[in-house]
């Protein structure tokens, strides 16, 4: 087993130094060149109102957080107008903006706001956007996300995905007392929410196609198992509890199945489906290797999972029907793990080996099988897409400690997300 759990260990269930935990804070570390310069100018609102919730401000963060939009500066903007008819777009010309948002805020009853806003080409004149809804006080948040997400969409044609939210391990203490935290935030790392606290490691989350439920291993009874948690209700119950491991979950499209690396008596590591409702095992992979990290294509008839079968960890697929058998995909280095697919499954996320460290790689599946390398870091795992497929985020380490950091999935943008305390691992991004 030594070799096995050396193994498991080296491709992503590694333990890390902790010491404890605070929100996050994002910092783009590299933007894109040729960033789209934009203006989100203030939205006007009664003091009540503007009290409660900074709609623009936020916005902007999301945008420029994105690292593909420039925002213009508050303090460099001559005027503030509030709806397209107040805009002089001759004067945010030669600001060099080619796109301003206007907007308001209006309270319209105990705890109710109305949200408007209007985005507008400063080279044309032309209106592009206009939309009014509805929120509470707590809800200011959500909603100007998804102002962002819809100026995202419009400009760059992707769908934004800063309405979404994100899990991860939080790592607190030091030995023999360590805290593991499996915890829910916004997209930005806002709002975090603790689903489960343990003094026994947690980890591998994922998340259920509907967004409204994780699964994640556990080692609360000092063996690893596999759970399923309601976030709603925070109700949880135990799947796999099988003697040896029982890891890596992860959820068939249609919501109604997991594939889980579990071991047989002899400590080999292979991967099965169990059917959530039975909870009826189908063995998919036999072989004296260690196959592990399963990852289910779009359609549901096939897994992408890990092996080392051929002397060192690859990444193969293999359909889920008896007979079927694994196709190997990378040949590229000798070290490529974690696979995890896009939302259109166009193209193949994985960790790869180079130049002795760890680093976030694509492949695409729909050409040629190019593979790209990402990031540079000494250690860079658990790569997660976002929903949209535009970025991918995943767990790094940062002057000795851990933080989750994202890069475009062309790799012309990078993020970090830090706490100020403690240590991150194994983000798994939430679908829409």
């Amino acid at each position: 087993m030594n070799r096995r759990i050396l193994f498991l260990i080296a491709i992503g269930c590694f333990v890390l130094c902790p010491r404890s935990w605070a929100e996050l804070v994002v910092e783009i570390t590299k933007g894109q060149a040729e960033a789209i310069p934009i203006a989100i100018v203030p939205f006007s609102s009664p003091e009540a109102a503007a009290a409660s919730f900074d709609v623009a401000q936020l916005v902007g963060n999301d945008l420029a957080r994105s690292g593909r939009f420039k925002t213009t500066d508050r303090k460099d903007m001559i005027e503030q107008p509030h709806t397209g008819a107040g805009i002089s777009f001759d004067d945010w010309r030669r600001l060099n903006n080619d796109y301003i948002v206007v907007g308001q805020v209006q309270p319209t009853g105990p705890d109710r706001y109305q949200i408007t806003f209007e985005l507008y080409n400063v080279l044309t004149r032309q209106r592009l956007l206009g939309y009014q809804f509805s929120a509470n006080k707590t809800g200011l948040r959500i909603a100007s996300h998804q102002v962002a997400d819809m100026v995202f969409e419009k400009i760059l044609g992707i769908r934004g995905a800063f309405a979404t939210r994100i899990a991860y391990i939080a790592v607190l203490g030091s030995l023999p007392h360590r805290d593991y935290r499996l915890i829910v935030s916004d997209a930005d790392g806002e709002n975090p929410h603790v689903v489960m606290q343990s003094n026994e490691p947690l980890m591998s989350p994922a998340w259920s196609p509907d967004g409204q439920s994780l699964a994640y291993v556990s080692f609360e009874n000092r063996l690893p198992s596999v759970y399923v948690q309601l976030l709603r209700t925070g109700e949880r119950r135990r799947v796999s509890d099988h003697a040896g491991v029982n890891q890596a979950p992860a959820w068939s499209p249609d919501g109604r199945k997991l594939a889980l690396t579990l071991s047989t008596r002899d400590g080999n590591l292979d991967v099965y489906v169990m059917d959530l409702a039975t909870q009826a095992l189908t063995r998919i992979t036999d072989d004296p290797g260690i196959d592990t990290e399963p990852q289910w294509s779009k359609d549901g008839q096939s897994l992408y999972f890990t092996s080392d079968r051929a002397g060192g960890p690859q990444i193969y697929k293999v359909g889920i029907q008896a007979g079927d058998k694994p196709r190997r995909l990378t040949f590229q280095g000798s070290y490529n793990a974690r696979p995890r697919i896009s939302p259109d499954e166009s193209q193949l996320a994985f960790v790869t080996q180079e130049d002795g460290a760890y680093r976030i790689a694509t492949m695409d599946l729909r050409g040629r099988g190019d593979t790209l390398v990402l990031t540079k870091g000494r250690f860079d795992v658990s790569p997660s897409f976002a929903p949209n497929g535009a970025e991918i985020i995943y767990a790094s380490r940062d002057r000795g400690r851990g933080v989750l950091a994202l890069v475009s999935a062309d790799g012309r943008v990078q993020e970090r997300l830090v706490s100020s305390e403690g240590e991150l691992q194994e983000p798994a991004w939430a679908p829409f």
